[in-house]
């Protein structure tokens, strides 16, 4: 299963340049059965990250772009009188596929937006008094554009806190854009990419990372960091419980993907920043580099 693993990061950087601590994150946030939350200027390869995700994983694949004018049910889907029956039929929304590409999210309204709660949640969507279980695995990426961008609705702490990460890309750099610029097209070659992985070895994967041990020296570095969070005076809301479950479900997937047994405080802090700063908010602003500062504070046991 690693030889798979590694298999899979050495494809993907081959079509996403220059990036590869981000395509570990994003596999280990996939690993931990969570959502990953992408945020950066257009253009610099959120979708194509999407994509090749998909693509290699050997899931089911949907992008649902996000516009001011959509609706809950554009998501989710609804139920439509049929004449020849002369009874409704629930037609199935773009929600459900394996993994879900939510793009822009930040350009639909709240309510929109909150159509992805319950699914990004429970694993499943409840609709007209029905509850409808989502396909396994369930993964969502979202990418939005910074708040300053004309036309987008900041994302409310609900919908954040839903994100077991969030990431940016960033510009490539020289070599890696000169490759870019000089080599194929990239959405070609995630057509030819073939997948390291079937939905059920993922499942299988998702498992083991679930299995990795965590020490009780370990449990008290993670409970420190949290709890300075809440009382360090800086932030609006420290790290919730449910953060403390996301930091933790990561940092056995990073472990896992090196192919280790046990979690140590190395691991802890490759996925801190990821998971925590976009549940961190100083004054009206999610701060970056809070992550560092945090660890940087805490000592390890």
């Amino acid at each position: 299963m690693h030889a798979q693993i590694r298999g899979f990061l050495d494809q993907a950087g081959e079509v996403i340049l220059g990036k590869q601590p981000q395509l570990r994150l994003a596999l280990s946030c996939l690993l931990a059965r969570g959502h990953l939350l992408i945020e950066d200027l257009p253009g610099v390869g959120k979708t194509t990250l999407s994509h090749t995700l998909a693509q290699l994983l050997g899931l089911d694949f949907q992008r649902i772009q996000f516009t001011s004018d959509m609706l809950p049910s554009d998501i989710l889907g609804a139920s439509v009188y049929e004449r020849d029956t002369g009874a409704f039929r629930f037609h199935p929304g773009p929600v459900f596929h394996q993994l879900i590409l939510a793009d822009e999210i930040n350009r639909a309204t709240p309510k929109a937006q909150s159509a992805l709660l319950e699914a990004m949640e429970e694993q499943q969507v409840t609709l007209e008094g029905e509850t409808r279980a989502l396909p396994q695995p369930f993964f969502v990426i979202a990418t939005q554009n910074p708040d300053n961008q004309l036309g987008t609705f900041p994302l409310p702490e609900s919908q954040l806190d839903r994100f077991l990460m969030r990431i940016s890309l960033g510009y490539p750099d020289r070599a890696a854009e000169r490759t870019l610029l000089a080599g194929a097209e990239r959405r070609g070659l995630i057509r030819d990419l073939p997948a390291v992985l079937s939905p059920r070895e993922l499942l299988a994967a998702q498992h083991e990372a679930g299995r990795v041990h965590c020490s009780e020296a370990l449990l008290d570095y993670l409970q420190a960091l949290l709890e300075h969070s809440r009382h360090c005076g800086r932030y609006r809301h420290g790290l919730s419980p449910r953060a403390g479950l996301a930091l933790l479900r990561a940092a056995r997937a990073w472990a896992w993907i090196d192919g280790r047994d046990a979690v140590l405080p190395e691991d802890v802090q490759a996925v801190f920043a990821p998971v925590a700063e976009h549940r961190l908010s100083a004054g009206e602003e999610h701060a970056p580099g809070e992550g560092a500062r945090l660890l940087d504070e805490v000592a390890i046991p």
